[in-house]
């Protein structure tokens, strides 16, 4: 088997210095490095450097994947923004874990496939970091849907490995279930689905998931929320930006400005019931077999109103027939003259036609005695045989 792995990591707060540059080539001599970026794939041999280590010290997002089945993306958030405590609720060993240092939390997703299916992707189909990174903003600003999303998709192996975990924890309880599992954003769908995060699990989850509140933009409204933050939150923000820590005190910003809303909806998920691992799965089930269910109902009805659209138009072709079958036998006759392969299978479904009318209309005699004879006149001609042999065309 041939052996693929891609590994990408994005720098998003801070380019990296010349300096760093130099640090993260002595890695990987092939790899493409920019001051925000670095990216290379083996078709053989491993990637020397330690992704945790280079999430601590250089970058911001990383995603990993290899045709054995092993998909991976971390991402490395401020503590300002993202409180470790809150991200505990969420990980589930070894599929979602994080990690807290001094300034920052790093999140690490993990999905693994156990079937043994070697994966291979075109260029438009290929996992995208760039696909992902917008989730690293959501959770900044308070939206939580990308940790449940994690949790969720860890406990959903479980049901393409029986092995995954221990069966006590069928009675682990869900962390809070966040709004909106039914509206995701583009960011939260790709990380859901490089998870592997499954559509019937998903559903299940979102039952007890309210939707969003519609959204609304008021500068106005905004700008007052801006005018009552305290004085020393906006000497911070100001001396971030005049430090070129701008997309840090941007984060900043928006995790105040949402922080009564996200208090609001933390609220309201806390006081909902929680679910155990086994009703989600079970109730997974069950979406997939309704589905399933009306798949299949679905499929006959379609299958079915083929076979009446064919009988109709069978049935016209009959009428049509019945108006002159002189001259489809002339027609058949000239079909097989231009000893044409198309134009035999023409002339074939011509005389099936011509067949079916005559055991409608009583006339099955004439129409043995005229194929007889055509077939008596044609007989030379092997792959019109080979034809009449395949569809029986002989009155009985």
């Amino acid at each position: 088997m041939s052996e693929y792995q891609y590994y990408e990591f994005l720098a998003i707060d801070h380019p990296l210095s010349a300096r760093q540059q130099s640090e993260v080539r002595a890695l990987s001599t092939r790899a493409r490095i920019t001051a925000t970026s670095f990216t290379n794939e083996y078709q053989w041999g491993d990637f020397k450097g330690d992704p945790p280590t280079l999430m601590r010290r250089y970058y911001d997002a990383h995603l990993y994947f290899a045709n054995w089945g092993t998909r991976r993306v971390m991402l490395r958030l401020p503590r300002a923004v993202l409180d470790p405590t809150q991200v505990e609720l969420f990980c589930v060993d070894p599929y979602f874990s994080a990690q807290a240092t001094k300034d920052h939390v790093i999140l690490d997703f993990l999905s693994e496939d156990e079937s043994g299916e070697v994966e291979w992707w075109e260029d438009d189909t290929q996992p995208s970091l760039a696909a992902v990174t917008g989730v690293r903003s959501e959770l900044a600003a308070g939206d939580l849907r990308p940790l449940y999303l994690a949790w969720l998709a860890a406990y959903g192996a479980w049901e393409r490995d029986e092995d995954a975990f221990d069966y006590a924890t069928e009675g682990d309880e869900e962390p809070p279930v966040p709004v909106g599992l039914g509206q995701l954003t583009a960011p939260q769908r790709a990380l859901a689905d490089f998870l592997r995060l499954d559509e019937s699990l998903l559903a299940a989850a979102a039952q007890a998931s309210p939707p969003l509140a519609p959204a609304r933009r008021d500068s106005r409204r905004t700008a007052d929320a801006i005018t009552h933050l305290p004085a020393a939150d906006k000497d911070a923000l100001l001396l971030d930006l005049a430090e070129g820590r701008g997309v840090q005190a941007q984060m900043a910003l928006m995790r105040q400005l949402s922080e009564g809303r996200a208090a609001g909806s933390g609220v309201e998920a806390a006081s909902r019931p929680r679910r155990t691992v086994a009703a989600l799965l079970d109730a997974a089930t069950e979406i997939r077999s309704a589905d399933r269910f009306r798949e299949q109902a679905a499929r006959a009805e379609h299958e079915a109103r083929l076979v009446r659209e064919r009988e109709q138009q069978r049935q016209e072709r009959l009428a049509a027939l019945a108006l002159d079958p002189g001259a489809a036998w002339d027609t058949v006759e000239s079909l097989i003259e231009t000893r044409r392969q198309a134009n035999y299978d023409a002339a074939v479904a011509l005389l099936v036609d011509l067949k079916a009318l005559a055991e409608r209309d009583g006339h099955v005699h004439d129409f043995a005695s005229d194929f007889d004879e055509l077939r008596e006149l044609h007989q030379r001609k092997s792959s019109l045989m080979d034809r009449f042999n395949t569809v029986d065309l002989h009155i009985d």
